[in-house]
């Protein structure tokens, strides 16, 4: 396949003038769209591109954006984004560039997405890379409306040349994801991917079928379908790991607002940002995981602390999904379904707590759960674990409401608060081109 990577970094490149927002002045000498997307090197160049966009530019916002806001992390710059992220509250303005970035990069995810998939069956290609083009189109555009459904009221499941796309409420873009992440697993059960397409495409490096089973388990958990969650989730390998790959120019995004040049834009917060009625054990392995310790606070008087993990290092890779995940949904889902089971909550959730082999090296590594056999102690206990295992993966905010954790007051600069945003107001790139975007939530 060496023959694909001359073409194929080229064309990168012009896939992402392709996509680029329809501000931006037109490149005489780029690639058009129809051209992009009706050729077999075209194609996988959008694919490679898809995937780099999503991994980079669009993880920096998913993990950044709602980590400021649940206090995950504390602002360490006077970028006036970054503070009026961390002042949160009604005076959050729509300009915001967090606000902006989060929604335009999943739009953008989106419409290459659709892109693809739209063009994969016109294109002569073997059967198993078809349908892994297609599947991999799918994961990534489900995966970009689950962002959004985590962090807005109301969503965007198609795009919309003409800027009319129409709005569907968060619970429904979740249904939207779980659809697509349904018939990509349908089509690969019916044609496994190629070994052309694992190879130029995910390069090894995504588990496409385990992946989709994660991200179904993750979206039916937030959609209130608890039984499906459990399905979902039982049927992940636990072995199994995703991950998104950097390097020297495509580089791990959370390194860059944290580590570069010795300038952060934040620093996670002690005690994964949780108040202090959340204790840790001592020698909890995800503690030492995660945080460096470190004696200081942000200019709001914010405890933070070093990363370390997947954030500390230019070309460290950041998994797609944690395989913990999978036993806190399962545990949480139990205690949550018309028919809790307590014992099988339990169970999942001591997983976690006694792991010593994550693939990941996340291990808390410490006792079984020994609290209060209730769903509301046990609930506790998974919303803790869920802060630690999943630190920093953009679920945060999601989890917060869900949890029903103290409601934010709507006013600005109150940093006791856990979360300061319930959800995030609509941005002015979408309001002043598309008549359908709805009034923005109160807070």
């Amino acid at each position: 396949m060496t023959k694909y990577i001359k073409p194929l970094a080229l064309l990168v490149s012009l896939v992402m003038v392709t996509i680029s927002c329809e501000t931006d002045f037109n490149n005489p000498n780029a690639a058009t769209e129809d051209q992009v997307f009706s050729s077999r090197e075209g194609i996988f160049a959008a694919a490679v591109g898809l995937q780099q966009l999503y991994s980079t530019t669009g993880v920096r916002w998913i993990l950044e954006t709602p980590a400021i806001t649940t206090r995950e992390g504390g602002i360490t710059t006077t970028f006036q984004n970054m503070i009026e992220l961390e002042d949160g509250g009604a005076e959050l303005p729509n300009f915001n560039s967090n606000v902006q970035g989060l929604w335009s990069s999943m739009l953008r995810v989106m419409k290459i997405a659709e892109d693809i998939e739209r063009s994969a069956e016109s294109i002569e290609l073997e059967a198993g890379t078809q349908t892994g083009l297609s599947a991999h189109a799918k994961l990534f555009k489900a995966m970009a409306i689950g962002s959004l459904s985590q962090n807005y009221e109301q969503v965007i499941v198609n795009t919309s040349n003409d800027n009319d796309a129409a709005f569907v409420s968060r619970i429904e873009g979740f249904q939207a994801a779980i659809a697509l992440l349904n018939e990509a697993s349908t089509l690969l059960n019916g044609t496994a991917p190629s070994d052309e397409f694992e190879t130029s495409i995910t390069q090894g490096n995504i588990d496409l079928q385990n992946t989709i089973q994660a991200m179904i388990a993750r979206y039916q958990l937030f959609s209130g379908n608890y039984d499906a969650a459990i399905t979902a989730a039982s049927a992940v390998d636990q072995s199994s790991t995703s991950i998104f790959a950097y390097d020297a120019q495509n580089q791990n995004p959370m390194w860059a607002r944290i580590i570069q040049n010795d300038a952060p834009n934040f620093k996670p917060r002690d005690n994964f940002g949780l108040p202090d009625s959340f204790v840790f054990e001592a020698g909890d392995g995800r503690l030492a995981f995660y945080l460096i310790p470190l004696d200081e606070t942000n200019q709001n008087g914010l405890p933070i602390e070093d990363v370390s993990g997947f954030f500390n290092e230019i070309t460290e890779p950041i998994p797609v999904y944690m395989p913990d995940e999978m036993n806190l949904i399962i545990a949480e889902a139990n205690i949550r379904k018309t028919a809790a089971d307590l014992g099988a909550a339990t169970t999942a959730l001591n997983l976690v707590l006694t792991d010593t082999d994550d693939p990941f090296d996340v291990n808390a590594n410490v006792a079984a759960y020994s609290g209060a056999n209730t769903s509301e102690a046990l609930l506790d206990e998974i919303y803790k674990s869920r802060r630690a295992e999943l630190f920093l993966t953009g679920m945060s905010l999601e989890d917060s409401r869900r949890f029903n954790r103290p409601q934010p007051s709507g006013s600005a600069r109150e940093f006791t608060e856990e979360r300061n945003r319930n959800f995030y107001p609509f941005p002015d790139i979408e309001r002043n081109s598309n008549p359908n975007t709805p009034d923005d939530p109160t807070i």
